[in-house]
């Protein structure tokens, strides 16, 4: 959780650099990419990719120059025009027009300079020592990049692995020397450099060639995407294997989502229903959940009422509350002039509004009841029980609501489907289930044993996340609160066996997005996202992952706070 936090802040940095040195204002990094409102930015050379496990705090801060400079002095339109359709040349195209603009960083950033550098040292150093120099493809792209680099920056090869390229550079040298000097007299016009850059994108694909016939034991061979396996690790040299980095939710597109025009459709919402949850467990059963609950609550140690009192300071607003009388300054108060005239020397004349904090302000938690959610519901009811106590507390509104689907695999709705011959895209297709455990203008004290219900496993099926995002928010938009702030506690990506076979993979989950991005945009609602064991940013600008395999602490409610105080806004 530690390593998340830090991963978070540094994001955030590099984010909020990227933005003012662009003027860009909806650049931002989701699930460890940048992303352009929701639409991922290309990085497509390899130096400009950090490992959250290897890369110190230098290496994020030039890779995100690079990508600044990558936005500013390159021409998008006119690349991709010029750009070959050969793997290879491709790849050398790319990472000479990336080392184009890393070469003109302005006189006034030296920090800047210094960080791209730092950056391209590490990336060398990184994929010499992983072994991908040890192939001839390895070998020959890795020379021309140290090459490249050192022509256009004016910099000394890497000494490291001057002695290994020396072979390599003595070779190819002779077939783009003249390039090369092109290359640093041009860099100042993308389309005359990249004349010299196509030029040198052939000779090295025909070396490439050339050398796997003379070794026919190390040829080119493709991995499952169809790009050179050798080039492939070169450019995926990060690895979410480290046991301390918490993962991103996986996400994609669309092709059904994007076909009917990012409309998103329901086959029937004839089975649709809302319930209490309370009435979906026995009565006997919910009070020993509420007493199982309660005792793992007073073995957490949690400080609640510093929690209320933080909470309170956070969400409250000045607000007025009557006046008070006989101080020195303010409003003169005609009542006590009488006093002026008995007594010359009286100061305390006057009168002065007062005003204390008040919470105008909504809280609704909607909780993910998908069947992975059951591995972290005690942990997650915990929080949930403890936050709605907290926030009573500080005079603030609190929905407590869950979110699941009324049967596995379709149930009804897909019957239906199948009865009517199976018509294509036909949208969501299975029956949601939304279930109340707290409402606004209960008290938590009245739905402390219903709260108990989420600790019901069979409650939990699969979880369709965007449609459920707007019924909360349509529940909070017809209130009178002034701020209104939903929390989605969720442990992965909407899911729903039925629609994604009937539609595509990530049908669901671009329904989501295209939800929250609309909530974001008109800000009606703020909506913030707790991934249980996941970093749910590909989702949620503002976001924050929990570790709840331990037992629960203040600091993890600090987070919260935080997150909530915008200081892990995305």
């Amino acid at each position: 959780m530690k390593a998340e936090r830090q991963q978070q802040r540094v994001e955030e940095l590099c984010g909020a650099c990227i933005r003012a040195l662009t003027g860009q204002p909806d650049l931002r990094y989701r699930g460890r990419r940048l992303h352009k409102g929701l639409n991922p930015v290309p990085i497509r050379t390899p130096h400009l990719r950090t490992d959250p496990g290897k890369d110190d705090f230098q290496s994020y801060r030039g890779s995100a120059d690079g990508i600044v400079l990558r936005l500013q002095l390159s021409d998008p339109e006119l690349h991709m025009r010029l750009s070959p359709e050969d793997k290879i040349q491709r790849f050398v195209f790319e990472l000479l027009e990336q080392l184009r603009v890393e070469s003109l960083v302005p006189e006034r950033f030296p920090g800047m300079k210094r960080n791209i550098r730092h950056r391209f040292t590490q990336w060398s150093l990184g994929v010499h020592y992983s072994g991908l120099t040890e192939t001839h493809i390895g070998i020959l792209l890795y020379t021309l990049a140290q090459v490249a680099w050192a022509q256009l920056n004016g910099y000394p090869v890497l000494e490291e692995t001057d002695g290994l390229i020396e072979t390599t550079r003595f070779n190819l040298m002779p077939s783009i020397g003249t390039e090369l000097a092109g290359l640093k007299q041009t860099r100042g016009d993308q389309g005359a450099f990249a004349v010299h850059a196509l030029k040198i994108t052939g000779v090295i694909a025909e070396m490439a060639v050339s050398e796997s016939k003379k070794e026919p034991g190390e040829s080119v061979k493709e991995d499952d995407q169809g790009e050179p396996s050798e080039l492939a690790a070169i450019l995926d040299l990060e690895s979410d294997d480290d046991p301390d980095v918490i993962a991103a939710a996986a996400t994609g597109e669309s092709s059904v989502f994007t076909d009917m025009e990012n409309t998103y459709r329901v086959f029937t919402t004839c089975y649709d229903r809302e319930v209490e949850a309370a009435s979906l467990v026995r009565e006997v059963y919910l009070r020993e959940l509420r007493q199982r609950l309660d005792k793992r609550i007073r073995g957490q140690g949690i400080n609640i009422p510093r929690l209320a009192r933080r909470l309170s300071s956070l969400l409250s607003a000045p607000r007025a509350d009557g006046w008070s009388f006989g101080e020195e300054e303010g409003y003169i108060d005609a009542r006590r002039l009488s006093q002026l005239v008995a007594s010359p020397a009286e100061r305390r004349l006057f009168r002065r509004e007062q005003y204390r904090p008040h919470a105008n302000c909504l809280i609704s938690i909607l909780i993910d009841c998908s069947g992975s959610m059951k591995a972290h519901i005690e942990p997650v009811t915990v929080l949930v029980d403890v936050l709605g106590r907290a926030l009573e507390l500080a005079e603030v509104n609190t929905e407590i609501l869950g979110y699941t689907t009324g049967a596995w695999n379709g149930g009804r709705c897909q019957l239906e489907w199948l009865g009517k011959g199976r018509p294509p895209h036909p949208g969501r297709l299975n029956e949601i289930c939304y279930m109340v455990f707290k409402r606004a203008d209960t008290s938590w004290r009245r739905a402390r044993t219903d709260i108990a219900a989420l600790l019901k496993a069979d409650l939990f099926r699969e979880g369709i996340d965007g449609e459920a995002v707007e019924w909360a928010c349509h529940r909070m938009i017809g209130r009178s609160e002034e701020r209104r702030i939903l929390i989605v506690i969720s442990d992965g990506c909407p899911m729903d066996t039925a629609t994604g076979l009937a539609n595509d993979r990530y049908y669901l989950d671009n329904h989501l997005k295209q939800v929250v991005n609309r909530l974001e945009s008109n800000r009606e609602v703020e909506v913030y996202g707790l991934g249980v064991g996941l970093d749910l940013s590909p989702y949620y600008t503002n976001c924050l992952a929990l570790d709840l395999s331990e037992t629960l602490s203040n600091q993890v409610f600090e987070e919260i706070l935080h997150l909530l105080a915008g200081r892990h806004h995305r």
